[in-house]
């Protein structure tokens, strides 16, 4: 049970440093935006699977080198590989309540 705890806790520091990464179009952060869509911690080696908006996204690289810089830095963390997907494609559907409030959507 030890492991799983201590995956749950690396996830939640990561979660948390996610919510510093903004698409600079939109002022909600890319953890409530729903553009995560999965994050694997072994070993202190972190894979995040995350989408865009929408495939032509401008910020995409910018999007991505922010995530891969924040989450290296966090405390355990020994290498980060973002994986840029588009299946399942990203719809409103998967923002948080708190996005939509923020974006007026609600």
């Amino acid at each position: 049970m030890k492991d799983m705890n201590e995956f749950l806790q690396m996830e939640e520091k990561i979660v948390k440093i996610l919510k510093t990464v903004y698409d600079p179009e939109i002022p909600v952060d890319i953890y409530e935006l729903g553009l995560i869509y999965n994050i694997d911690v072994k070993d202190g080696d972190v894979t995040i699977d995350m989408t865009l908006t929408a495939p032509s996204c401008p910020a995409g690289d910018f999007l991505i080198e922010d995530v891969q810089q924040k989450v290296q830095s966090g405390e355990g963390v020994k290498s980060v590989k973002v994986n840029l997907v588009f299946e399942p494609e990203w719809t409103k559907e998967r923002m948080s309540e708190g996005a939509l409030l923020e974006l007026g959507m609600l």
